[in-house]
């Protein structure tokens, strides 16, 4: 299945709406399942109660009337998650990202998964503006690939942990590089330079429809999933989700150690390799406003957005 949260465009400003993506278009799940959620936060509480009803209605596809893809406009799958984790998973973005500040990479990296917590208020859907700081002239796009909880619990094993996963979309966890470089050396953040916008999309899609790509493993499984980044068209980056070091299974199980997972919680993979700027070198330029980035990832769609400039910076 895939899941999304759209609107009618002519409802501008009206709350998102949990829909099924249909060929014909979107159907409205509160509409064509009686009683249930009309959001998807609110589906995703109870994802175990409706998981089932949800399949069915994908099968028949004849439940509700699908409204046409030119009346609907998607907002992120998830427009207000409960809490964002980022993570730190592909060896070589870590690897590469170090090596253009001339670091070795860190030997306590393998050690364990880690994260960051960043603004769950700042989320943006497909072909949203993200207007580019006041502050930073370093804009850069990340590549990542984002699991959404729809089983919580706490300490949870990982060898059960892919059981939470109520689906994968693109993550484009947008970074201001020269404000994020300051902040950390202090020893604390990513803040500032991560907080002004993450964009989710288009689209939620559930594991079940991945199975033939599924590579599973004693610690979690990975997919065989070609991600692509495109600026203006231009290729920039090109990677495979299989090529993640810590799986999804794993950043769940460390995420959750002491700490109570909830359906609706967001976890990114990090940056898969060559899948920002800042690996890249300088014949690849920072984002300028007007800029329009595009993120693939086989079978999870395209996550195109727009950079635009900040008032106090149009006309430079």
């Amino acid at each position: 299945m895939k899941l999304v949260s759209y609107r009618r465009i002519e409802e501008e400003g009206a709350s998102w709406r949990a829909g099924l993506l249909v060929s014909e278009g979107v159907l409205d799940i509160a509409r064509a399942l009686a009683g249930a959620p009309d959001n998807m936060l609110g589906l995703l509480t109870q994802w175990e109660s409706w998981h089932g009803p949800l399949k069915q209605l994908a099968l028949k596809r004849a439940v509700g009337e699908a409204i046409p893809w030119q009346h609907v406009r998607l907002g992120p799958p998830l427009p207000r998650p409960n809490s964002f984790r980022d993570f730190y998973a592909f060896e070589e973005h870590v690897r590469r990202a170090r090596e253009r500040r001339g670091l070795t990479m860190i030997p306590e990296w393998y050690h364990f998964p880690v994260f960051y917590f960043s603004n769950a208020s700042s989320f943006v859907g497909p072909e949203a503006e993200v207007v580019r700081p006041r502050a930073t002239r370093w804009l850069d796009y990340e590549l990542e690939i984002a699991c959404v909880i729809g089983k919580g619990g706490v300490d949870i094993p990982v060898e059960q942990a892919d059981q939470h996963i109520a689906g994968f979309s693109i993550l484009n966890d947008w970074s201001a590089r020269d404000l994020q470089r300051e902040e950390v050396k202090v020893g604390l953040g990513p803040a500032k330079g991560k907080d002004f916008a993450t964009s989710l999309g288009p689209y939620l899609v559930t594991p079940d429809e991945l199975d033939d790509v599924r590579i599973a493993g004693e610690r979690g499984a990975r997919y065989d999933l070609t991600m692509t980044a495109r600026v203006n068209g231009r290729e920039y980056s090109r990677g495979n989700f299989r090529d993640i070091y810590y799986t999804f299974a794993e950043m769940i199980a460390r995420a959750s150690a002491d700490c109570p997972l909830y359906p609706g919680d967001v976890i990114g993979s990090g940056t898969v390799g060559t899948g920002c700027i800042l690996e890249l070198g300088e014949e690849f330029p920072w984002l300028q406003p007007g800029d329009v980035v595009e993120l693939e990832v086989e079978r999870l769609g395209v996550l195109r957005n727009r950079i635009a400039a900040n008032q106090d910076q149009k006309g430079e």
